[in-house]
């Protein structure tokens, strides 16, 4: 079969709705083929597992939550202090919560990983990548903090945008002010 790599991230953005909305046991190849309005097996024909299908999510999600040039230009520019870390986290933030289906989706396979050894192996690579790589970008723009507050910032963010796409508590914060106030804090 050729390769049609825009198919394959329809396919992969249906598969991502349909775990967003349905949950890990929702996601089917025919679910998938139905959520991308297209013919019974187009899935099974690009993703032949579920193993493979998931690998494909993690993929599209990885690509989906990647960081904007454009948005990062103008702020390489800046000194490094609090404000620009507060200022990175508020665009991890706004890309969390732009799709909420991509987030939503991230959680249900966290969720997954937890019953299944090959998502967790998967997804645990992924996550494991991305936050070597935001360590190394940290370290590398001169912001401060090091590993440790990152991996704290990695387990606030998780929690704050899984309370704000779930069923929020109402503290009375903003989203923004949450994120000022774990700048603040961390960085003390």
């Amino acid at each position: 079969m050729a390769r049609n790599d825009e198919r394959r991230s329809a396919l992969a953005d249906a598969g991502i709705r349909v775990l967003a909305e349905e949950g890990a046991r929702g996601l089917t190849h025919r679910a998938v083929d139905a959520a991308a309005g297209a013919p019974r097996g187009t899935a099974s024909n690009y993703f032949p597992t579920r193993d493979d299908l998931i690998a494909a999510l993690v993929g599209r999600i990885a690509e989906r939550l990647t960081p904007d040039p454009a948005v990062l230009a103008p702020l390489a520019d800046r000194t490094p202090d609090r404000a620009l870390f507060a200022d990175y986290v508020r665009d991890i933030v706004r890309r969390l919560t732009a799709d909420p289906q991509v987030t939503l989706a991230l959680f249900e396979l966290r969720l997954e990983a937890s019953r299944r050894p090959s998502v967790a192996q998967t997804l645990g690579a992924w996550r494991q990548r991305s936050f070597e790589d935001d360590v190394a970008f940290n370290a590398q723009a001169g912001l401060p903090g090091g590993r440790t507050e990152i991996a704290l910032f990695h387990y606030a963010l998780d929690g704050l945008m899984l309370d704000h796409l779930t069923v929020p508590i109402d503290t009375g914060l903003s989203v923004d002010a949450v994120v000022e106030e774990l700048v603040e804090r961390f960085l003390r």
